[in-house]
């Protein structure tokens, strides 16, 4: 029972890996914080990430907002699946509603590993999103438009484990938590509890 398990996991994953991944957080931030260039960066980040991995030939989004734009209307209309195969969402309305599959066990890497909540150290559970519970835009929250890593400026995150200082809807957000503190710098990031890692979308 345990091989053919094994063997089932080992086949979903290959399965992932040849296109089927559609979702992942980011194994690392490129060097500056909140600074992506703006979402144009980020998304290529997303994309050569899923590239690295294994995955070509798919449209990749990082779910951020802008002060234009809406983290929700970015990346495409799902279904998102991980790297190991498992369902996060079948569509934008479930993605931003309670029936959503978004956790520390399934909100993993391109390359297939869970990524680092509360309790482990470091602790990596802050996602950058600028969003909104809903996937709105989070106003004067996005980094200036994901283009600045400096002292004064601020990003949204969410809890990719959905565990917080307490028990409360933002506490167990994967979107929309709380504002970072001492600015959008990877230091100051990372002061939090978080290492400027962000959600990306397979949008096509």
């Amino acid at each position: 029972m345990a091989l053919a398990a094994a063997l089932a996991l080992l086949g979903s994953f290959a399965q992932a890996q040849d296109g089927t991944m559609s979702f992942f957080v980011t194994s690392h931030n490129p060097g500056q914080g909140g600074n992506f260039g703006g979402v144009a960066g980020a998304d290529a980040h997303c994309a050569a990430l899923a590239e690295a991995a294994g995955v070509t030939g798919r449209t990749w989004r990082a779910y951020l907002s802008t002060s234009t734009e809406n983290a929700r209307d970015r990346i495409g209309s799902g279904p998102w699946v991980n790297a190991a195969g498992v369902t996060i969402a079948q569509d934008v309305e479930e993605l931003h509603g309670p029936g959503n599959r978004l956790n520390k066990q399934s909100a993993l890497d391109e390359a297939g590993k869970v990524v680092n909540g509360r309790g482990d150290s470091p602790n990596r559970h802050d996602i950058l999103t600028g969003s909104l519970a809903d996937g709105t835009v989070a106003q004067g929250r996005t980094c200036e438009d994901w283009t600045s890593d400096g002292p004064e400026t601020a990003g949204m995150v969410g809890h990719h484990d959905r565990m917080g200082l307490d028990d409360s809807d933002a506490a167990k957000s994967w979107n929309a938590s709380h504002s970072s503190r001492g600015g959008c710098g990877l230091e100051a990031l990372r002061s939090t509890g978080g290492d400027g890692l962000i959600y990306c979308f397979a949008a096509d």
